[in-house]
């Protein structure tokens, strides 16, 4: 979470607290925060509706460690359905295509994999060690909060090609919910996820002289 989810947060504590016949300090609130600060506020609030539904332990006003438990399932949950989502766009698009998914992580973690094209290269008996670094680092993007930065689109082979022998690509393919595929479109960057560049041979020899020297 952000500080700016600070407000909304505290109202969600507050109103589970009341409905506990609790009162929640400003004491208690920090140290709630400070442990739920790492999770996004929708798996905040997902966590504790599970805790409240939960037929053992819901009777009795969470703890952080309590709610943790639940996001842990929540993210699970999101990292597997997204996972499915990649599977059938992989299997029945391909990664000729180029693709834009309705969730900006699924971008995210593509891209941090090796790229669209890289994914389509593996083979059936890889796939499963695929889909556990997949799961893997997308529950690690959601518990971050989610993707900050994150390609515009999954370029395929086909606008690869295309880009280098100069000619046209096509509109990329919407894979979920095209609304939401949209606006992943407009929020991505265009930008290489690591950018590089090289040092001048001046600063170069400013920094390693004085280690020469000792050496």
């Amino acid at each position: 979470m952000q500080q700016s989810d600070f407000d909304q947060f505290s109202q969600i504590l507050n109103a589970t607290a009341d409905l506990y016949g609790k009162k929640m300090s400003d004491m208690a609130l920090a140290l709630w925060w400070n442990a739920m600060q790492q999770y996004d506020l929708a798996a905040v609030r997902d966590g504790l509706s599970r805790h409240m539904q939960n037929p053992d332990s819901g009777q009795f006003m969470p703890k952080p460690a309590d709610v943790i438990k639940f996001i842990g399932g929540s993210t699970q949950d999101a990292a597997l359905l997204a996972w499915a989502k990649v599977d059938r766009a992989v299997r029945s698009v391909g990664t000729y295509q180029t693709v834009v998914f309705d969730d900006p992580i699924i971008h995210a973690v593509v891209s941090d994999m090796g790229g669209w094209v890289s994914l389509g290269s593996k083979t059936e008996d890889e796939w499963p060690f695929v889909a556990r670094e997949f799961e893997n680092r997308y529950r690690g993007y959601r518990t971050q909060g989610g993707a900050q930065e994150y390609p515009r689109v999954l370029v395929g082979m086909y606008e690869t090609q295309n880009s280098r022998n100069g000619f046209m690509t096509e509109p990329p393919v919407m894979i979920g919910d095209a609304g939401a595929a949209k606006q992943v479109l407009s929020g991505g960057s265009d930008k290489p996820r690591i950018g590089f560049s090289r040092m001048e041979t001046a600063d170069y020899q400013e920094i390693i002289e004085p280690v020469r020297r000792i050496a």
